[in-house]
């Protein structure tokens, strides 16, 4: 079923964003990687035009953060089908929201934001769900164009291997490429509990690697 970035049936709708489920990520990843300066600017302009009506904006928009913010819905909710449901949900947002945005250099945290609070009211309504398999995982993210086979496998392990929160900052950090302090900001935690939990996580991860390699 594909439905577009307003909600409604793809038939006689104005919308230009469609996702059908398995192929959005895939399809609308950004083909190169740009600098969180380059990166933000765009953003900007993109959140411009999408407050003065520009559809091309919107589509734009979804091109270049698809990716990440499904990722994070998804290392957030571990549930495929949910984190569907807030990336179709954030962009609704995005899309009323925007006359509303106020730039202050940050588009990402703004964005990212808005998928986590949408995240949280999707827990508080369903409750956690259980682990997702790999396949979900790969299926999402894993095709993002910045993302190598070895950061493919590190992010696979590190929804199995690592606690909620651990798992949200080393996302938003290696994945997302967000500084420790705006994820102290998106996650609304001290910047020393950020530090302390992304270095807890590589630690576990050297530990599970390290494992793995005298296992073979």
């Amino acid at each position: 079923m594909e439905k577009c970035i307003h909600g409604c049936n793809k038939t006689g709708c104005s919308g230009i964003i469609y996702m059908k489920r398995g192929e959005s990520m895939q399809k609308n990843a950004p083909s190169g990687k740009l600098t969180t300066a380059e990166r933000d600017a765009s953003l900007d302009r993109c959140l411009s035009g999408i407050a003065d009506e520009d559809p091309a904006a919107l589509e734009e928009l979804y091109r270049l953060t698809s990716a990440p913010v499904y990722g994070y819905a998804l290392s957030f909710l571990k549930n495929a089908q949910d984190a569907e449901d807030v990336l179709h949900d954030c962009f609704v947002n995005v899309y009323v929201s925007a006359k509303g945005y106020d730039s202050c250099g940050k588009p990402m945290a703004w964005l990212f934001t808005i998928a986590r609070n949408l995240c949280l009211l999707r827990l508080r309504e369903r409750g956690r769900t259980a682990d997702i398999p790999p396949e979900d995982w790969e299926d999402g993210y894993g095709h993002a164009a910045d993302v190598g086979p070895d950061d493919r496998l590190l992010l696979e392990h590190c929804m199995t291997r690592l606690s909620d929160e651990e798992r949200q900052i080393v996302v938003l950090h290696a994945v997302a490429g967000f500084k420790h302090r705006e994820i102290a900001d998106i996650m609304d935690i001290p910047l020393p509990t950020v530090l302390s939990k992304y270095h807890r996580a590589l630690r576990k991860l050297r530990t599970f690697l390290e494992k793995g390699d005298g296992q073979s």
